[in-house]
């Protein structure tokens, strides 16, 4: 009975954070201090939890409207920088991006003096090569970050997972159920590098599919928008960066690798990924 409780608690949960937050949100320019992108903030509050976000590789910040405006209203001042979105980005100087958006947040009030970040409740998310991005980032700053979350990370030089297998920060990966036979991406691999991270593997999800408007994309063979992607990870991540950012015990589940989460499944622990040349195989067979 206590354990159907809990499942049931948790789809209440899950749905509840489905929909728009209780803030009204408000929007920002980071150029005001000098670095493209934008932040999304609720409408008042002081020492809220900020998070930097990665955008996808070709991707515009802009794409990620919708999820930065569903954190923000739940509290969560999120920022975007909107730079290395050239075809040969470096992942590098995206992550020092990253970390300078962190620093932007966290060091000025923001909306008219009624918002500030808490130093202490910072994170970095990311999707695809953002994603990836953000774990260099969380490297980086140690102990200044509170979680890190990866949505589809893809593969990059350097890999992410050389400074995945170092880090002490919390995170949280999701996968595409393709993944493990995609060349381009690669949850797997970084979860197992990445002490302490949980990989959620959302069923149904496209992993180039959580960006937003990509049609254009799409026809070019990158990859479009999947609107059912983006609904079932949206809640998944809202409430890790609730709990990891805030404490908040409201959430704890969705930082519990032993939960259930809707829409997802638990790795298999015996599961071994496969090699760059097996999913090069793979995808000429597909």
């Amino acid at each position: 009975m206590g354990y159907r409780l809990r499942v049931a608690s948790i789809k209440k949960l899950v749905a509840a954070l489905s929909r728009r937050g209780p803030h009204r949100v408000l929007r920002g320019d980071l150029a005001f201090a000098g670095l493209p992108g934008v932040v999304y903030t609720p409408e008042s509050g002081l020492g809220l939890p900020g998070v930097a976000f990665g955008h996808d590789w070709v991707t515009p910040a802009g794409s990620y409207t919708r999820t930065l405006e569903h954190l923000a209203s739940w509290g969560i001042v999120a920022a975007a920088p909107d730079t290395e979105r050239g075809l040969a980005p470096s992942v590098l100087n995206f992550s020092y991006d990253l970390g300078t958006a962190l620093d932007i947040i966290a060091g000025v009030r923001l909306g008219a003096g009624k918002i500030s970040v808490h130093p202490g409740k910072l994170g970095v998310a990311g999707h695809g090569f953002g994603a990836s991005a953000a774990v260099f980032t969380a490297a980086g700053l140690g102990d200044r970050l509170r979680a890190a979350a990866a949505v589809f990370p893809a593969n990059t030089r350097p890999p992410a997972e050389q400074p995945a297998a170092g880090l002490r920060t919390p995170g949280i990966v999701f996968g595409a159920p393709d993944d493990a036979s995609d060349i381009r991406f690669n949850a797997f691999e970084l979860a197992r590098a990445w002490p302490g991270a949980t990989l959620r593997t959302v069923a149904k999800s496209e992993a180039t599919g959580f960006a937003e408007n990509r049609r254009l994309a799409k026809f070019a063979g990158l990859g479009g928008s999947d609107k059912g992607t983006q609904k079932a990870v949206r809640p998944l991540l809202t409430g890790f960066l609730l709990h990891a950012l805030t404490g908040d015990k409201t959430y704890r589940a969705f930082a519990d690798p032993e939960a259930e989460l809707p829409r997802t499944a638990a790795a298999d622990p015996d599961l071994v990924p496969l090699s760059t040349e097996e999913k090069v195989v793979a995808l000429l067979r597909g």
